[in-house]
């Protein structure tokens, strides 16, 4: 993988030479870099991009690393996380493997280690991000229905014919084929299937504003 075309990524760590000295590094390598001196400076300064990887301290003073884990995961920010930590003890450990990071590294490390996590994570994040885009674009298609295409479109993905929708809807064959009609064009597929495979896995409660 090119690093000059894979992504940002973010050092947070209150040391000073540390974070000099990998901000330096990665940039040279061609990643897009950010640092910051604290936990606090990350979630005032910092600007969400996509894909992204944060390499993050464990202890830092005031708001630790983990402590910011749990902070953007409130938030709705899913930036992959890799912890580097010089020492922890085991119920912080334990608090950051919760948050599924990318990976955790004790100082010193191997660069090669925290290239490969990063790379990792960037991919983590470019597919992520690809997820994200295409949600909000079937909630959009989503939010265009009737509430009765809604109710249509629910029984076309359990599978219910024609003549099963206008049973269940207590309406007629044709206005449920109408109905049908207007929801794949509305949400631009052709084919009952093609409907089927956009939707899959996806939790239909999420799609209400």
């Amino acid at each position: 993988m090119n690093p000059s075309t894979c992504g940002h990524v973010y050092v947070v760590d209150d040391n000073p030479d540390i974070r000099f000295y990998l901000t330096d590094l990665l940039r040279q390598m061609g990643y897009s870099i950010e640092g910051y001196d604290s936990a606090q400076a990350f979630l005032q300064q910092s600007i969400e991009i996509f894909p992204a990887v944060l390499v993050l301290d464990v202890r830092m003073p005031g708001m630790s690393g983990v402590d910011l884990q749990e902070k953007l995961k409130a938030l709705g920010r899913n930036t992959p996380i890799i912890f580097i930590s010089g020492e922890s003890e085991s119920e912080e450990i334990i608090r950051a493997m919760k948050g599924r990071p990318i990976e955790f590294l004790w100082k010193p490390f191997q660069i090669q280690a925290l290239i490969d996590a990063i790379d990792r994570g960037l991919a983590v994040d470019s597919v992520n991000r690809q997820d994200f885009i295409q949600k909000n674009e079937i909630r959009r298609k989503w939010q265009a229905l009737s509430g009765r295409e809604r109710e249509v479109f629910v029984l076309m993905l359990e599978g219910h014919t024609n003549k099963g929708i206008s049973e269940k809807l207590d309406i007629l064959p044709d206005t449920a084929k109408k109905h049908r009609a207007n929801i794949l064009q509305k949400m631009q597929v052709h084919h009952l299937a093609d409907l089927m495979a956009l939707c899959k896995g996806l939790d239909m409660e999420a799609l209400e504003p």
